[in-house]
């Protein structure tokens, strides 16, 4: 295999652009080669299989919708308030809208991991590794709320997230920022 690491981002990235375009039946190395601009046999040297490929984008994915050390600040030092939480949240579905190719593909994984084992171990080990750096960061920062709240509004989020991804005509940007505003309100107690 080899071991270029820009390289294999590159290809990783063009995966996730496949996936969100073509779905996962369109996912080859072939259509990988000719995302990235590479040379057709590129990919196949890479990654071992196309179950190996598809674990990468799914790690890949996380490590592109990392918070910015500015929202981090907003969660460990902000005002422990609704209004804070509020503004994360939106921060959240922003910065996620703003990599729709990879939400898409994402969607596209997970439904590939009803079928692939080994996929969904690593995805289930992903999102629960996500899922819980964040009920910690909420708890240790002070925030109002507890674990379940952060479970809830993680929910609540996603699924606002996939009908303005895929459906964006059933909600408007206002409805949406109103739906956070009110999962907001109603979740987060004692603010």
């Amino acid at each position: 295999m080899r071991t270029n690491p820009e390289r294999r981002q590159a290809l990783i990235d063009a995966a996730i652009e496949v996936l969100a375009d073509e779905g996962a039946r369109g996912l080859t190395f072939r259509a990988v080669d000719k995302r990235a601009a590479v040379p057709a046999g590129t990919a196949s040297n890479y990654f071992s299989s196309r179950d190996d490929l598809l674990t990468q984008v799914g790690s890949r994915f996380y490590e592109r919708l990392q918070p910015s050390a500015e929202t981090m600040a907003k969660v460990t030092e902000g005002p422990r308030t609704r209004a804070n939480i509020t503004e994360l949240m939106k921060e959240v579905v922003a910065r996620i809208e703003a990599f729709r190719t990879g939400y898409l593909a994402m969607l596209e994984l997970r439904l590939e991991a009803t079928r692939r084992p080994e996929l969904r171990a690593v995805l289930t080990e992903r999102v629960r590794e996500d899922l819980d750096f964040n009920v910690r960061n909420h708890l240790e920062s002070g925030q109002p709320g507890d674990a379940d709240t952060v479970r809830l509004l993680y929910l609540a989020l996603n699924w606002l997230i996939v009908d303005r991804l895929t459906l964006p005509d059933i909600f408007t940007e206002e409805q949406s920022a109103h739906l956070i505003e009110t999962a907001v309100e109603r979740l987060v107690q004692n603010a």
